[in-house]
């Protein structure tokens, strides 16, 4: 027997029942999971608490002593200094001042949650509107979605795009979004919800247009870091020796002479070839542990407007947007493991995920993927009988052709380098 949760006037009151999930009775409406209806609550009139958080730590695969490679960064092209290239600095840990070594940065996350929802929406595992382009070239499909595009629904892609042969920005969806506001945030909401949790800013187009700053934001950096040292070159089966003849071009597209000037431009190491003695190169850090924090700004949502909208539709589609950012984060994170990058995979060890209250206190969610994606599902449905629709459907744009030429020219430049 299902458990229901009834949410009048913004309080839950628990009763058993096996009704339909959806239910309308009068005023009442009627919620089948305590998930959904705990964050239906977190962002009501009367919310007592901050933030959803999520808290975890991870070791490397292997244990802690293998080390890492956190990002890289530019430095002087004089800077001896490799561990410069990393993001070193100090933070307050437990009430503590330790040096630590950022791991993943909040950009970086965000975008790896935004990939996790793509996955899952071209899965079939949740619902949500996406703009898509998609451009076939000599050397493959590209491919550009919401969940890609670098400034979300303000995106240059779109705005050299055209939805049916018309001018995205005077299309009927493009003006649509045009019209937000920061006083009515529906536009994003029907179409473009990861605008409103992971940020968005038009910047590209003449006018004061308004900022959504983020309500999502994790990070991951490591504990105690101990740089390690590395070099980097490559043995030659053969130990090739000579030079490129610049001058008498093979099919291939560069010639061969076996005396000559070793300058740049003719060394055989530059075309894939010949020995290349081992240079110093970034040599990642072993840490003592990696901590990941997440939350979800319960304030952010608070400030976020709906127009005419009434209050109680107002405050569904808030726990709408809650619920699609937990499932996001569940989707990425909620593993036993994670991939950053090359030489960066790793272990979770634990994780807590909860309720933040003042003060710091965490009131436990145990929530998994599916568990937040019910959630999503049904505060979506239930904000759209209160008014407030948020689409599922995918809108084909076309780049318009000076966009088309660059992507084709990139893409082809890209392959030969690469051949």
């Amino acid at each position: 027997m299902a458990t229901l949760v009834r949410i009048v006037g913004g309080v839950c009151h628990c009763t058993h029942g096996s009704g339909n999930s959806g239910a309308w009775r009068g005023k009442e409406k009627l919620l089948s999971t305590d998930l959904a209806a705990r964050l239906l609550q977190a962002v009501g009139p009367d919310r007592a608490h901050t933030a959803l958080v999520v808290k975890a730590l991870y070791q490397p695969v292997g244990g802690a002593g293998n080390g890492l490679m956190p990002p890289t960064f530019p430095v002087d092209k004089n800077e001896r200094d490799l561990t410069k290239k990393y993001l070193v600095g100090e933070r307050l840990v437990d009430g503590e001042r330790q040096v630590t070594v950022t791991v993943d940065q909040e950009q970086s996350q965000a975008n790896r949650v935004e990939e996790a929802l793509r996955d899952a929406r071209d899965g079939g595992r949740i619902e949500l509107p996406a703009f898509e382009m998609r451009l076939a070239t000599a050397h493959g499909e590209v491919r550009i979605t919401s969940f890609d595009a670098p400034h979300r629904y303000a995106d240059a892609y779109w705005r050299d795009s055209t939805i049916g042969g018309v001018a995205f920005d005077k299309s009927e969806v493009g003006r649509r979004l045009r019209s937000v506001s920061a006083a009515d945030a529906r536009p994003l909401f029907e179409r473009e919800p990861a605008s409103l949790i992971y940020g968005a800013w038009d910047s590209h187009r003449k006018g004061r247009w308004p900022k959504f700053a983020r309500l999502y934001t994790a990070i991951m950096y490591g504990l105690d870091p101990v740089f390690g040292v590395r070099r980097g070159g490559r043995l030659d089966p053969v130990n090739l020796t000579g030079a490129i003849d610049d001058k008498n071009k093979a099919e291939n597209g560069w010639g061969y002479i076996a005396e000559g000037t070793k300058k740049a431009g003719q060394k055989l190491s530059e075309i894939g070839h010949g020995n290349i003695a081992p240079n110093p190169v970034p040599g990642g850090v072993s840490v003592r542990e990696v901590r990941r924090v997440a939350s979800v700004s319960l304030a952010g949502l608070e400030r976020l407007r709906f127009g005419d909208a009434p209050a109680e539709a107002a405050t569904s589609a808030r726990a709408t947007l809650l619920a699609l950012a937990l499932a996001g984060d569940r989707l990425a994170f909620a593993r036993p493991s994670v991939w950053l990058r090359s030489g960066c995979d790793l272990a979770q060890a634990s994780e807590e995920v909860g309720l933040e209250l003042p003060g710091g206190e965490l009131e436990p969610l145990e929530v998994s993927a599916a568990d937040a994606l019910g959630a999503f599902h049904e505060l979506r449905v239930r904000t759209a009988k209160l008014g407030i629709e948020m689409a599922s459907d995918v809108i084909s744009v076309a780049p318009v052709k000076s966009l088309r030429d660059a992507i084709e020219s990139t893409v082809a430049n890209a392959s030969t380098d690469g051949e």
